[in-house]
């Protein structure tokens, strides 16, 4: 067994494509400066489709653990593994706000991450829920490194490479590859908030946003900064019906659900993983911030076929009875 994770051999880094996950792949670059990196999703990760990106050599970030990969660095709730562990893997999981924090204190035992401290703060804001409403109705320049990552792998990987090489936020933002994405989110943000108010209704003190088809994701801040005070959470569905993993541009249809954070300030009312889970195995996160798949059902019943715009109604009918017993 190796003594510190740092004394692993790590080739490529699997992370998720968010800020936490940016973040903490160019931490881990920081140490293994040649690790060549891939950007996935946890629903790809658990359909197979990163398998063969992931060996010994592996590190899997801010995604679930895969049996195969050497090293495994996360901090979500439904991510936690199991006592005992892997006999093949060097498992990192913390219940910490970000998975870019356990990166931060590993490779800061041997590397000077210091010019990155004020970053980790708003990362672990943003990822654990710890952001005041007036902070994210800010203009921060780390909530607009989010929105720029949150564009495309490409204008993602600019960003990482920036960030493993010492470069400000606000440098990153103002370089050619990054700037214009930055006043194209400009615009979109406030189509986003448009189509938010045009899709939003609450129910029982839960905003429910339709989204799907459209090509937007939003995530729970936009949504509840919005609704305020009169729901305790929020479920968005987005993504496209019929769609299936690995398709260019399309991403099954799915929901996400996020507490109020700036009205529950120390948790939900209620552990939304529940709902998350009601249908999908694959479902999860945290308590107040998680995510599935929206399923084939005929009343509680999972069916054998694709998903139809009718299954959706049929989910948040359900999800809904469960969130009224809380």
């Amino acid at each position: 067994m190796v003594a510190s994770p740092l004394d692993l051999e790590i080739r490529r880094v699997v992370t998720d494509s968010d800020l936490d996950g940016v973040v903490t792949a160019a931490i881990l670059r920081r140490w293994w400066g040649d690790a060549e990196i891939v950007f996935g999703h946890p629903g790809e990760l658990r359909a197979g489709l990163l398998d063969s990106n992931i060996d010994k050599w592996t590190a899997v970030c801010d995604l679930p653990w895969h049996p195969n990969c050497g090293l495994s660095i996360d901090h979500h709730q439904s991510n936690k593994p199991p006592e005992g562990g892997s006999n093949d893997s060097v498992i990192v999981w913390r219940d910490t706000p970000s998975a870019a924090r356990i990166a931060f204190d590993m490779v800061s035992e041997r590397v000077d991450l210091s010019d990155m401290v004020d970053l980790l703060e708003w990362v672990d804001k943003l990822d654990g829920g710890g952001v005041s409403r007036e902070e994210y109705l800010s203009e921060h320049p780390v909530l607009w490194l989010g929105r720029a990552i949150d564009v495309g792998e490409g204008t993602a990987m600019v960003i990482l490479e920036s960030l493993q090489k010492g470069v400000g936020v606000e440098e990153i933002l103002a370089g050619p590859e990054v700037a214009g994405v930055v006043n194209e989110k400009i615009s979109e943000l406030e189509f986003l908030r448009e189509a938010i108010a045009e899709n939003m209704h609450i129910e029982d003190r839960m905003a429910i946003v339709r989204l799907e088809d459209l090509d937007l994701r939003s995530n729970g801040y936009q949504v509840t900064a919005m609704a305020g005070e009169d729901c305790d959470a929020c479920v968005i569905v987005h993504g496209n019906v019929g769609a299936t993993f690995g398709e260019e541009g399309r991403y099954p249809v799915s929901a996400s659900f996020y507490t109020n954070s700036f009205l529950h300030r120390q948790g939900g009312v209620f552990d939304l993983t529940d709902l998350a889970k009601l249908f999908d195995a694959d479902g999860g996160g945290h308590a107040n911030a998680c995510g599935c798949r929206i399923k084939p059902i005929q009343g509680l019943e999972l069916e054998d076929r694709d998903v139809n715009e009718g299954d959706i109604n049929r989910n948040i009918a359900a999800w809904m009875e469960l969130w009224g017993r809380r």
